[in-house]
């Protein structure tokens, strides 16, 4: 956890929400100068701040409605700072708890140099980060409609299907394997939007390797020098990790990606393990992903998780690949080097 520990003249405290913000502006002696409730309007903020710029520094949490402020801020040389939303405790203990009052808490966290950092992601890259989570919603949602095609198969016992419904192609006679006209309605349902949302599915593929070619295209051809990691994985892991530099350590990389446990201890003793649910999901979704496919690419792969099997059993073996394979993705993206599984296995 890293925490903001520069000291400005005025600190201001945001508890934003999508209609409304409410301020809170000290200064270095702890005294409020401001606290008041605004619409979350430009205008209206730059206005509102105007006395304090440029010796003030804007915290606030992470929700989904900061990016328009943090361009805001950007745009015009105000220093801003996002708040971790799992380490700000602070805010949500008490008696009471009001939009005022958490905001004059953000400010006093930024003060006393406790106000937890959040990763603000690059403007430039935050749409097509965003694309590539959308790409996925669409995936899964595609998925669920193949399983009810499946699922109302085996309801009605029909003739097995000739080839894997998974591709477009081999969709097309799917609905006569039923008799009912309602039944077949419902197929025709689940096909039809299928087949948009593959169509659709792969126009953003080909937006987004376009924008990761213009981009960094060194960087996207060097995550798929690794075995498992091919188009989809190497997308995901660029505009996830973003700059590798954020990272300082490895360890610390790892647990962002979800693939390390941090230990609890207290007094000398081990009270286990926890944590395991902070950090970026999506990150860990690739490493899961690019760990069931290097395996598949690889038989020094499966030899080595299943020498770890015998010790550990099979879930954890996998685990272990996977925080192997991220510590990989780290040195390969830091070094800028390709991936060498000789290396990677010695």
């Amino acid at each position: 956890m890293k925490f903001y520990t520069k000291t400005h003249p005025y600190y201001c405290g945001v508890d934003l929400h999508t209609k409304t913000l409410y301020l809170c502006v000290i200064d270095q002696e702890g005294s409020i100068l401001m606290h008041k409730n605004i619409p979350a309007k430009p205008d209206a903020f730059l206005k509102a701040i105007k006395p304090y710029h440029p010796n003030v520094v804007i915290g606030v949490e992470c929700i989904f409605s900061w990016y328009w402020l943090a361009n805001l801020c950007l745009e015009h040389r105000i220093t801003f700072i996002l708040g971790h939303a799992l380490y700000m405790k602070a805010i949500h203990g008490g008696k009471a708890k009001s939009d005022k009052i958490d905001s004059e808490k953000i400010a006093r966290l930024i003060k006393g140099g406790t106000f937890p950092l959040a990763y603000t992601y690059p403007p430039e890259l935050r749409p097509v980060r965003d694309l590539m989570r959308r790409r996925r919603n669409l995936v899964r949602f595609r998925s669920e409609l193949l399983a009810h095609i499946k699922i109302t198969h085996h309801q009605y016992n029909a003739d097995i299907f000739e080839k894997n419904i998974n591709k477009k192609g081999n969709r097309q006679h799917v609905i006569e394997l039923f008799t009912d006209p309602s039944t077949k309605k419902n197929i025709q349902i689940d096909l039809e939007l299928a087949d948009h949302l593959h169509d659709e599915i792969v126009k953003l593929e080909n937006y987004i390797v376009r924008h990761a070619k213009q981009f960094d295209a060194r960087t996207y051809y060097r995550l798929q020098t690794v075995p498992g990691i091919g188009q989809v994985l190497a997308l995901t892991l660029m505009y996830e990790i973003g700059d590798i530099d954020r990272f300082d350590r490895v360890q610390s990389f790892c647990s962002y990606a979800r693939l390390v446990k941090c230990a609890k201890e207290s007094a000398g003793k081990l009270y286990g393990y926890g944590g395991g649910k902070i950090g970026n999901a999506h990150l860990k979704w690739a490493f899961s992903e690019a760990t069931c496919m290097l395996m598949r690419e690889s038989q020094r792969a499966k030899d080595y998780v299943a020498k770890l099997e015998k010790k550990h059993g099979k879930s954890k073996a996998m685990s272990i690949l996977a925080h192997k394979l991220g510590r990989a993705v780290y040195f390969v993206l830091k070094r800028k080097d390709a991936f060498d599984l000789n290396y990677f296995f010695r």
